[in-house]
């Protein structure tokens, strides 16, 4: 008897049952009995890898063999690999094709065929058709037709078994009937017991029952295989005896299968024997000791591990997976076999049959050994295109329990960790599939403009080897908060914050600028700039553009520029209550994230509310401090107090609002300029009141240039007492962003306002910049602006808001009247009470002055149609209260003729908000991406649940983009451009584009790519030539929304109709009458421009 043979079937499954392996012809068999006649040729009556298993040892034999094959097999490689191929089952479904027996007689008798090998599964234990191939005269690789029909019938095996004197479980001698009879057995002989069909076959007959009341779950079996004899039924050929084994190791009769197992290839590595060898030659008439086949000249060889290599998706419950191989790089080497069918690059994998890929072999001295091969093997495999159950593989064989231990039938319910699937990352293959969608579609990323990016890449300048010099953040983290603003405040010389790094590319470049652009300069500024006060590279706008439309983790960018630039602060921008939101959130949320953010590096917080409403900023404040970050409390400067006529937002209103933040516990006061209204006199006077009322208090000037007088304002708060004051770097300088870097050290150089900066580097700092701002040049602000403009001490539009303004009048189709635009955003500023306006209230006021544009309508038609107009969704929310309260109050009468029966919100918006639950948030989103979702991730969540949705569902798809350079991320690469990607340090994928293919009959392209010197194809959906044209022929890009009505609905005069959405954007489109709706012209997700029809409505 041989035992100690280990094996695993691919899919899922229990160690419960052993296997024996029966050969033909009885040692005893009288020699005389037995007549020779060669086999010449073979017909296989199956498909895919045992059918490619059986060729092989047929032509090893010299035997010529024949293929079938169904009519969706027609691309399989089994076809391929014989001498002959012939179609059967023409008409028939799939799996019938195969048990067309009269199409596979037919095809062997018109082709002189001798014998016929079932290979498993399908007809290979039908006992008719063993008898019909003997009626035909065709040799029957396998049993006698007669004894396929016993060991066929489970009951009457079981009997044979016992008249056998083979040991066998108790069980019924017939088939059952009734539930009486198997309540009767389980009285008598307990639980568990086993349920199988009479007529069964692979365990999917078999059904455990552990209690009386229990559902019944399928059986399936890892394998162990013994060899016996078979002389009690006349067996003759292969077969398998399927044990069940307990504890003791004793082994009790289950069942025959009167075929070759799938396993087979076990056996045949631990015993150097060759099974369908041996099927073949005793088919022909030989005997097995003529076959050199003895009991006891068998012998174990150490221990081997099959693995099905199944397109399964274990995270499924081992879901078939189908589609097209990108990809297939199989594992190979020392110890290992492969007996695979179709599975290679571009083979189609078909929902009609088995989802096997490749069966693995590995072979070794002990388990571990074998074991070892296997996970090497399996990880060495590459499959694109489909998903496998490799992982599941892999985490088995990792399994103490399974190397070391006893394994039975609770193995996979004890151990629940194998479904813990490490996410495969198939980086390179979704980078392809990005490239050639961006070759095929264009940018993923809405562009405003028909600019190309710059050819040219941006050169970083020398940078010396070596620690950065100690910078500010070296004081921050000895001293704390507090030491360091009594650093900041007896520091001698003007400080400067850089922000380059996000608000001077929000306001030139619509915040487009990429970690990839921001990353490469990084170690050249930690070496040089490290006098700076701070830089600013994150919060604001930066944290949602980078998900939305950068396809990139915030967090991942302020984690890498942190471990670049160690030794200079980092600066962001919290939006008070709102964090970095447009909305409002629970107060754990705000908190949660500066924990979060100063975790990840963040140090310094420039807190801030859109209405300098106290309560919101007192919120973040408190958040802030609460996480240890530095409190830089923020008033929002509009207005101009050197104005006498202008006293709504007077000199006082700024002392008194100052007096509040630090008595809160600000460390550093901030006057945010955010418009760039601040003219020198008016920053002499109000920094120098807060000089004199706060000696002690850091105080640090935010403004942009937009009219032009950005450095004259910064040098004239510098005198009158300001500590630190933003800049931006020469070429990201200037217009709607800060003023210039260069201009400021120039101009402060040899005085006691000298920022200790060189010159010389801030020139090559410039040059990398200029260069660089060219690859953005579709969003440069430059393309309709080209200067700064004065007219904004009267519209007072926010630097940071201009360009997106800007970017967001082109998407709805206003481009051409944005000086329009910047007309109704003064109007609509005044329809709304004169605000202080910074995100999000400046973004209101930029939603109605488009919504007063795109209706050619006045401020004074608006406040008489007020009550009737359909107002932008932040209209009406900032009327409800949801923003806070404005300094003044809201705008009456125009407040309630919005609103009317609207609800509105009494005090701090967020105040009543239910705490938000993080870990049920993070079981979320583990159940919804499967994947590792990381403290960020759900904070992201948090923020912007929609944003980080489509963000993951992006990187699912397009892997990391953010490894791309900006060139090829905007405008992918051009035919024969070849280029390198660098995934992480020491892995570079290097890539040529190859052609652009046909539109084929799905409406797809092929793109062709060599990666790594191999050749790569991607299929991609050609959106343009998908596109239903009949809808809206002349609709822009991405003006998107929902419909929330159908036909024949029943609507009233004022009910929400559909949603519009044009970037940050949303208009709520309400019922102008009670009616039905006659016809919906429009569906989720249509573009849309000016005039065209949404839906009809008949009264």
């Amino acid at each position: 008897m041989l035992l100690k043979l280990g094996g695993m079937r691919a899919a899922l499954g229990v160690l419960a049952v052993r296997r024996a392996c029966c050969h033909s012809r009885s040692a005893h068999t009288s020699p005389q009995t037995l007549v020779y006649k060669p086999i010449k040729k073979v017909m296989v009556a199956n498909r895919g890898e045992i059918a490619i298993r059986v060729f092989r040892a047929c032509t090893e034999l010299g035997i010529r063999t024949v293929a079938v094959y169904s009519e969706q097999d027609t691309g399989q490689m089994h076809r391929q690999k014989a001498d002959e191929a012939y179609l059967i089952g023409r008409g028939l479904p799939p799996v019938a094709a195969y048990l067309h027996i009269p199409d596979i007689i037919k095809v062997a008798k018109e082709n002189d065929v001798d014998a016929i090998h079932p290979g498993y599964g399908f007809l290979s234990e039908r006992s008719d058709f063993a008898q019909a191939c003997a009626d035909a005269g065709v040799r029957f690789i396998g049993p006698a037709p007669e004894v396929v029909r016993k060991m066929g019938d489970k009951v009457e095996a079981r009997a044979i078994a016992i008249r056998a004197g083979v040991p066998v479980v108790p069980g019924t001698d017939a088939p059952i009937s009734s539930l009486q009879e198997a309540q009767e057995f389980s009285n008598n002989y307990g639980f568990p017991i086993i349920f199988k069909a009479a007529y069964g076959g692979g365990g999917r007959g078999m059904r455990v029952v552990r209690e009386y009341e229990v559902n019944t779950t399928p059986l399936n079996v890892y394998v162990l295989s013994i060899s016996i004899s078979p002389s009690q039924v006349g067996y003759e050929n292969a077969g398998t005896v399927e044990f069940l084994v307990d504890k003791h190791g004793k082994h009790y009769f289950i069942e025959v299968n009167s075929r070759l197992q799938v396993e087979h290839t076990v056996t045949e590595e631990i015993t150097d024997v060759d099974l369908v060898h041996a099927q073949l030659r005793i088919c022909e008439g030989r005997s097995l000791p003529e076959l050199g086949l003895k009991q006891d000249k068998i012998r174990i060889n150490g221990y081997a591990i099959q693995c099905r290599v199944t397109t399964e998706d274990p995270a499924r419950g081992f879901q078939p997976d189908t589609g097209r191989l990108e990809v297939f790089r199989s594992g190979e080497g020392m110890g290992i076999r492969l007996d695979s069918a179709s599975a290679f690059q571009g083979a189609i994998i078909s929902p009609h049959y088995d989802s096997l890929l490749v069966k693995v072999i590995s072979s070794g001295k002990d388990l571990p050994a074998a074991a070892a091969k296997m996970s090497r093997a399996l990880a060495e495999f590459r499959v694109r295109g489909v998903k496998t159950n490799i992982p599941f593989l892999q985490n088995v064989l990792s399994n103490d329990q399974f190397l070391y231990g006893t394994v039975d039938t609770q193995f996979i319910d004890e151990n629940p960790d194998l479904f813990n699937l490490k996410p495969v990352q198939n980086r390179a293959q979704k980078l392809l599939h990005y490239l050639g969608h961006v070759m095929v579609n264009g940018p993923t990323t809405p562009i405003p403009v028909k600019a190309k990016p710059s050819s040219i890449d941006p050169v970083v300048p020398a940078v010396p080897l070596g620690d950065p010099p100690k910078g500010f953040r070296d004081v921050l983290l000895k001293e704390g908060p507090e030491g360091f603003a009594k650093a900041v405040r007896a520091h001698q010389g003007l400080l400067l914050m850089d922000t380059t790094f996000r608000d001077a590319h929000q306001s030139l470049l619509a915040t487009r600028v990429r970690t990839h652009d921001l990353k490469k300069i990084s170690p050249f500024v930690a070496q040089n700039f490290n006098k700076l006060f701070s830089i600013e590279n994150w919060g604001g706008a930066t944290f949602d553009v980078a998900m939305r439309f950068l396809y990139e983790c915030p967090w991942k960018r302020l984690q890498e520029l942190r471990s670049l630039i160690p030794n200079v602060p980092f600066q962001m921008l919290l939006r008070g209550a709102n964090a970095v939101g447009y909305t409002n959130y629970p107060d754990n949320a705000v908190y949660k994230f500066c924990e979060v953010a100063k975790e990840n590096g963040m140090d310094i917080f420039r807190v801030f509310d859109s209405l300098n409403y106290l309560p919101n900023m007192l919120l973040g404040m408190e958040a802030v401090g609460a996480a240890g970050g530095v409190v830089e409390a923020a008033i929002s400067y509009t207005g101009d107090i050197s104005d006498p006529m202008r006293q709504k937002y007077s000199l006082d209103y700024y002392l008194k609002l100052a007096d509040e933040l630090v008595k809160a516990g600000t460390h550093i006061l901030s006057i945010k300029d955010m418009a760039g209204l601040l003219k020198p006199e008016a920053s002499r006077v109000l920094i120098s009141s807060l000089r004199d009322r706060f000696p002690d208090m850091p105080i640090h000037v935010h403004t942009h240039d937009t009219a032009g007088a950005g450095v004259a304002a910064m040098l004239a708060c510098a005198e009158a007492g300001a500590d630190i004051v933003d800049v931006a770097v020469d070429p990201m300088a200037g217009m709607t962003s800060q003023p210039s870097m260069g201009a400021i050290v120039a101009c402060t150089k040899g005085t006691k306002y000298n920022t200790g900066i060189s010159l010389e580097k801030v020139f090559d700092y410039s040059e990398y910049w200029e260069v660089a701002r060219g690859l953005y040049a579709p969003f440069d602000c430059t393309a309709t602006m080209k200067s700064g403009n004065a007219d904004v001490y009267e519209n007072e539009i926010p630097g940071g808001q201009y360009t997106n303004l800007h970017f967001q009048a082109h998407s709805m189709g206003l481009g051409h009247k944005f000086k329009e635009v910047k007309k109704a955003y003064v109007e609509a500023n005044k329809l709304l009470g004169d605000l202080i306006k910074v995100t999000p209230s400046s973004k209101i006021v930029g939603d109605l002055a488009q919504f007063m544009v795109q209706n050619s309508l006045t401020r004074a038609e608006v406040e008489e149609r007020a009550d009737e107009l359909s107002f932008p969704l932040s209209v009406v929310e900032f009327l409800q209260g949801h923003v806070g309260i404005p300094h003044g109050g809201f705008p009456e009468p125009f407040r309630s003729k919005v609103l009317k029966s609207l609800p509105r919100v009494e005090g701090r918006p967020g105040a009543s908000l239910p705490a938000m639950d993080f870990e049920a948030l993070e079981k979320q989103l583990r159940e919804t991406h499967r994947d590792d979702i990381t403290t960020e991730d759900v904070m992201s969540a948090a923020m912007y649940p929609k944003v980080f949705q489509e963000f993951k569902e992006f990187t699912t798809t397009f892997g990391p983009v953010d490894c791309l350079n900006t060139r090829l991320f905007l405008d992918g690469p051009s035919v024969a451009e070849e280029f390198e990607v660098e995934l992480e340090r020491g892995k570079t994928l290097h890539i040529k584009a190859l052609a652009l293919g046909d539109l084929n009959k799905a409406g797809q392209r092929e793109v062709f790519f060599e990666l790594n010197g191999q050749l790569r194809s991607v299929l991609v959906r050609d959106t343009v030539a998908m596109k239903e044209m009949h809808f809206h022929p002349k609709a822009l890009k991405d003006v998107r929304g929902q419909v929330g009505v159908k036909e024949g609905q029943k609507v009233e005069k004022g009910q929400p109709l559909c949603v519009l959405s044009a970037m940050k954007m949303e208009t709520v489109v309400n019922s102008p009458l009670s009616g039905t709706v006659a016809k919906v012209y429009v569906k989720a997700d249509s573009s849309l421009e000016g005039d065209d029809l949404i839906l009809e409505i008949t009264e």
